[in-house]
């Protein structure tokens, strides 16, 4: 079987700290106790409270992280995000580290994020207007911020795991022999995912699915920036020794690609409900 691997290139070791904004003995959550995330834990409200049934989104349809309010969609029994995230902070209200130069993008082995087109990197494809591109397609992040225990999504979520992407496309008709395969796979479950032509932004898919995926482009680990515009790549929870699962989807293409890639690489996340 042949690995469907993206590679980078490796520059020397240049670690970038997190420094917490706010007391350690603080955590972000829901504090309702009849919400479905109530966090027992919790200390500061974080607005992310869920309320409904336990199967898909439970009739909620929206929830809002770290100021933004964003739309949901069922499938199958799963919930998830119908847009890219775009918080600034960890679940905690930690800030994640941003506006890397590419030296340090490319060396650090802490959470990062990026916008696409920020600074002075190179934009191979796309637009190198940030506001817009915030707008558009939400932030990127590397899989150190993914792995994150502070959680990059709000309580009672995630970022999803290579298995729950799997159990997304089979939700959407393609067979578990081909979720388990690597490159690219399936039918038309990358069309079903594709936000379509009427949808703003605009791809080329159905969206029959709701996901509503964007071709935001990545970060490469070097720092440069690529096909915004062409290819929609989201990370997932999942490690494969030093690399990290991930999903593509192509214009123009039908299928959904899974393959691992260096954890240093600026990718779009989705969360899952817990």
């Amino acid at each position: 079987m042949k690995h469907f691997l993206f590679l980078l290139f490796a520059l020397p070791l240049v670690l970038v700290s997190c420094n917490p904004d706010e007391d350690d003995n603080e955590l972000s959550g829901c504090m309702d106790p009849d919400a479905l995330n109530f966090s027992a834990n919790a200390t500061v409200d974080d607005d992310s409270c869920v309320y409904g049934e336990l199967s898909g989104c439970g009739g909620a349809s929206t929830v809002t992280y770290d100021g933004y309010t964003y739309a949901l969609v069922a499938i199958g029994d799963q919930c998830w995000f119908a847009e890219n995230l775009r918080n600034e902070h960890y679940a905690n209200g930690d800030v994640i580290p941003g506006e890397l130069n590419d030296g340090e993008w490319s060396s650090t082995t802490n959470g990062a994020m990026t916008v696409y087109g920020e600074g002075t990197s190179t934009v191979y494809n796309g637009s190198d207007d940030e506001v817009s591109n915030l707008a558009d397609y939400g932030r990127l992040y590397n899989w150190y911020a993914v792995d994150d225990a502070r959680g990059l999504c709000p309580s009672g979520w995630h970022v999803p795991t290579d298995g729950e992407f799997m159990t997304l496309e089979m939700e959407l008709g393609m067979s578990e022999s081909e979720a388990n395969l690597e490159g690219w796979r399936g039918t038309d479950q990358g069309t079903q995912m594709k936000s379509s032509a009427s949808d703003s932004p605009a791809w080329d898919g159905t969206n029959t699915s709701g996901f509503s995926g964007l071709a935001g482009g990545y970060r490469v680990g070097i720092g440069v920036f690529q096909k915004e515009g062409s290819y929609g790549d989201f990370c997932s929870a999942s490690a494969y020794l030093s690399y990290a699962w991930y999903r593509r989807l192509d214009g123009g293409n039908a299928e959904v690609a899974r393959g691992y890639t260096y954890q240093t690489n600026g990718f779009s996340v989705r969360c899952v409900r817990d």
